[in-house]
């Protein structure tokens, strides 16, 4: 599937308007805020039974998780707190800032590009929620980067994916990816002290926000597999394989530029394979780390239904490294 430049624009138009479930209308309470992330975290389907992967029932309740998990924050109305000029200075040398606005402004149209072709409208209308909720955690790096004055380079212009169900496997499969190792390195920023505790806890719903993502496209991966012809589903998992090989050679190439340019401003995407040294000032181990990496997968996750599927790629790896580093 592609998309012409003046449709892919036409796409931001509809994504800029469009009305997720609910927005409060005055600034929440501690209360109301409470309440809001418990439902984002906690959701359990109301139909008795199993959940058949691909089933029509499938279908609308991982649809109707989506919906009611729905956290109406609104990144205009954060109070980011003030930072002394050494939290400043850690804050500001963080290698992320670039690639992690880039990132939020590519996945929220690609998204919204790959939603608007689905037939399903109930499919689409999830997907298209997740591009605005996109959206808005590019506008929350926007505010940040702006109050704090953090220096960024010019925002490229965003070109139309050529073919929009690659796209979207490749943002989907990278986000499980990136996902799980943010949860794990979150809980090292927040344990570690390095940074005010209201500054970190600011961008916890949006760490929940990314295991909502993951949970839905792995849902909708497994229900989107389930209803393909046997010759289309052939077709369709060496299209997989060729997504993940491209991951790899992705993440083989940032591995492969780290330490050419050992300035510690430098901002890019190497930041996940160096970033705990960034975060802590204790020193973590490979098998700490990526102990605490499943820790917290699991707990993110642990809220929802567990009749829905899982992403188990990442959390698969890791045990099996985890074990191979015990020989």
């Amino acid at each position: 599937m592609t998309i012409s430049g003046d449709s892919y624009f036409a796409i931001e138009a509809s994504l800029t308007g469009f009305k997720p479930p609910e927005m409060p209308v005055e600034v929440p309470t501690a209360e109301a805020l409470a309440e809001h992330d418990r439902i984002s975290r906690c959701w359990t389907s109301t139909h008795a039974g199993d959940l058949c992967v691909g089933s029509e029932i499938h279908k609308r309740e991982v649809c109707r998780m989506f919906r009611e998990t729905f956290n109406p924050y609104r990144p205009a109305v954060i109070d980011w707190p003030n930072l002394s000029s050494e939290e400043l200075q850690r804050l500001t040398s963080l290698p992320i800032w670039n690639i992690a606005v880039q990132t939020e402004g590519k996945a929220r149209l690609n998204f919204a590009a790959y939603a608007s072709t689905l037939p399903d409208r109930e499919i689409g209308e999830a997907l298209m929620l997740n591009a605005w909720e996109e959206n808005r955690h590019k506008d929350v790096l926007s505010n940040l980067v702006k109050t704090y004055q953090i220096p960024l380079a010019e925002e490229p212009a965003y070109e139309p994916p050529r073919d929009l169900e690659w796209t979207y496997l490749v943002t989907g499969y990278s986000e499980c990816v990136d996902s799980f190792f943010a949860f794990g390195l979150f809980e090292v920023a927040r344990r570690s002290g390095f940074f005010p505790m209201k500054l970190v806890e600011t961008f916890e719903p949006v760490i929940q926000e990314e295991c909502r993502h993951i949970l839905l496209f792995a849902n909708w991966l497994a229900w989107h597999r389930a209803n393909l012809k046997w010759w289309r589903r052939a077709q369709f998992e060496l299209r997989v394989v060729a997504v993940w090989i491209f991951i790899a050679w992705e993440r083989m190439g940032l591995a492969r530029g780290f330490g050419k340019d050992q300035n510690p401003s430098r901002q890019d995407s190497n930041f996940t394979l160096k970033s705990a040294g960034s975060v802590s000032p204790v020193e973590f181990h490979f098998r700490e780390l990526m102990t605490l990496c499943l820790r917290e997968n699991d707990r993110r996750f642990a809220g929802y239904d567990i009749r829905l599927v899982r992403p188990t790629t990442m959390p698969t790896i890791i045990r099996f490294a985890l074990a191979l580093s015990k020989l």
